[in-house]
């Protein structure tokens, strides 16, 4: 996107949740590249630093909190302009003790009024392949939050956080399970005897 929004689902609908999962995993690569003494990795031709590799995650977690073309941030309740029609019965459905079936909903889904509830925190499903937003609680394309995504989300701000240069992985310990890149070289042979 022009915005900076990198396009894993080809410009479909709902591209948050790819995004945060995304930034969630080149942060988490970048950790075991560093705690593996491997500066980076070669895809095809070109070399990505780890250091390359933590920028992508943290622009891409910067553009879903605000810093892109519309000034908004996807994730609600975070700075001032954000969704405010999310597409989420708990949001839309206002707190009056009074019990409403599946269909009973459908009045305040389609209302036009903000939220009467702020889901805060929630990451809705994020801008058009045009960096288009349509606060919209009918159209869940934009507004939707999804346990996905925001489990993503949630993943890449923890990855994220922290000082790189005081906080170092436990390499004996969070990558304890996984088999190293490179081969284990073998022992120098016995010294030759006559």
């Amino acid at each position: 996107m022009a915005g900076g929004l990198i396009q894993l689902n080809h410009g479909r609908p709902q591209p948050l949740q790819y995004v945060a999962n995304a930034a969630f995993l080149a942060t988490l690569f970048s950790d075991y590249l560093d705690a593996a003494d491997t500066p980076g990795w070669y895809c095809g031709p070109n070399f990505y630093s780890t250091d390359v590799l933590r920028k992508f995650a943290e622009t891409q977690i910067d553009y879903i909190l605000g810093k892109n073309p519309r000034r908004m941030s996807y994730l609600v309740g975070f700075g001032n302009h954000y969704p405010k029609h999310v597409h989420h019965r708990g949001a839309s459905i206002p707190k009056n003790k009074i019990k409403y079936s599946c269909k009973g909903g459908y009045k305040w889904r389609d209302s036009k009024k903000p939220n009467p509830n702020t889901v805060i925190g929630a990451m809705v499903a994020g801008p058009d392949k045009h960096d288009g937003f349509h606060d919209v609680r009918t159209n869940y394309n934009y507004t939707e939050p999804t346990i996905a995504g925001n489990a993503g989300l949630v993943a890449a701000l923890v990855a994220l956080s922290g000082d790189r240069t005081t906080t170092k992985i436990d390499k004996n310990t969070i990558f304890s399970a996984v088999p190293p890149m490179f081969p284990t070289p073998p022992p120098p042979p016995a010294p030759w005897k006559p």
